[in-house]
């Protein structure tokens, strides 16, 4: 009698990150020296994976290096923030240029003028911007901004949503996120989050929903659900805040241009800082220009880094010198074709796998049929995913351990070609575990 087909994943699983282990021993004995200072040898929870997170020591165009000598191809992406791949020629001339003029000069700089110019432009909901140190923080500081405008407390969120290391709305939620009252909505439910809205009244301040749920598993927000958000907020009062942190990169001027749909505020980060530490948030004039500080009530917003002039000079050039409009649409095309790519495979081979997504970004489910929200995609045999995640390191490809795949412009059709490689390998030498 065979064995049911959960055990063989367990044994699979264990198999494989013994394999990882005996690969890796100085990336363990580095773990375990960090570990008598840090808990468990890690500052950033989502880096961390059993047995152990591998350590980096290099990277150039799409390559990784780690501690025991490994090159991978990067599909990691420093979760969409490495845009421009590792050390880009020009984002480090940029910074080597403000470099030769100072650091922290405890003054204004004139890249963060033009580097907010530059954003401006291209983002169609935003009207005024203030630059931040983090996709956390941009966050928080729109979701705050919106409570002090329209003077109400309440804040909608998604159930599979994440805002950063204080708005953590994955199963199981977090006691460390921000201490607003939130109120829960089902992504892409028109109905429910429609009800939700009306229930709430004049208690709602805001909603704040990423237009495609990007940590949630790569899940696109339909138009009608999006659509919905922006009337009912429109009629009760209510701000509508998209957090495009990661999906800026979806098209010239973000997913809200891409979707004509226009929020009240918006939150940057990740790659508009050209890959250094960022975020931003904007939105229409009369919000942002509450934190005009020529005002008699002008609302605080300190940060001493919030406009470094590393980050300021390397953004400005990789937003008006490297990712241009055009680049943008021809990249995640590239992209659209890789995720129909890897489909095709999945379909070619009867795996119980389909991968989400637009463009640059996208994510592996291990199950069939659609799938709207983090429901859906909890419906799948998520046990596979750290299999997956060890095979694919074994064979050189470095992608998420939670499954979740994002593009740089230093991929080349062979880097590709090897992830498709790759995934083909793992859909035939797995195949007894991936059945529809």
């Amino acid at each position: 009698m065979n064995a049911p087909a959960n055990t063989d994943i367990v044994s699979a699983v264990a198999e494989a990150q013994a394999r990882f282990a005996a690969d890796n021993p100085l990336s363990q004995a580095q773990l375990d020296k960090a570990a008598a200072f840090m808990p468990g040898g890690n500052t950033r929870t989502v880096l961390f994976y059993p047995p152990f997170p591998l350590t980096m020591t290099k990277g150039e165009g799409c390559h990784l290096w780690d501690l025991d000598g490994h090159r991978y191809i990067d599909f990691l992406g420093e979760y969409t923030a490495g845009l421009y791949g590792h050390s880009n020629a020009m984002i480090r001339a940029a910074i080597d240029r403000a470099l030769d003029n100072g650091i922290v000069m405890g003054g204004q700089n004139q890249a963060e003028a033009d580097l907010a110019a530059a954003i401006v432009n291209r983002f169609p909901g935003i009207e005024r911007v203030r630059f931040t140190n983090s996709g956390t923080e941009a966050n928080l500081m729109a979701v705050s901004a919106a409570r002090a405008f329209t003077e109400r407390a309440g804040v909608m969120v998604m159930a599979g949503g994440y805002h950063g290391g204080v708005f953590y709305f994955a199963p199981g939620g977090s006691p460390l996120n921000a201490p607003f009252p939130y109120v829960m909505g089902s992504y892409n439910d028109v109905d429910q989050c429609r009800g939700l809205i009306r229930e709430q009244g004049s208690d709602l301040a805001c909603v704040i929903v990423e237009p495609m749920q990007g940590g949630g598993g790569c899940i696109q927000g339909s138009p009608e659900f999006l659509g919905m958000l922006r009337e009912e907020t429109t009629r009760s009062g209510a701000l509508l805040i998209f957090d495009e942190v990661m999906t800026s990169r979806l098209g010239p001027g973000g997913l809200q241009g891409v979707l004509g749909i226009m929020p009240d505020l918006t939150a940057l980060g990740k790659y508009v800082g050209g890959g250094m530490s960022f975020g931003a948030f904007g939105g229409r004039a009369d919000i942002i220009d509450r934190f005009d500080p020529r005002r008699e009530d002008a609302w605080p917003h300190a940060g001493t880094f919030n406009n470094n002039v590393l980050t300021m000079n390397a953004g400005l050039t990789g937003l008006t010198e490297i990712y241009t409009g055009n680049v943008a649409v021809s990249f995640n095309a590239r992209g659209d074709k890789l995720r129909q790519s890897l489909n095709a495979l999945a379909e070619k081979h009867g795996a119980a796998m389909q991968f989400t997504g637009r463009g640059s970004m996208m994510a592996v489910h291990f199950r069939q049929g659609d799938i709207r929200n983090v429901d859906d995609a909890m419906l799948g045999r998520n046990e596979l995913r750290p299999l997956l995640h060890m095979d694919l390191v074994g064979m050189g490809i470095y992608p998420a351990a939670r499954g979740m795949f994002t593009l740089s412009l230093a991929h080349d059709e062979a880097s590709f070609a090897a992830l498709e490689g790759a995934m083909e390998e793992f859909m035939v030498s797995r195949s007894s575990l991936l059945g529809a």
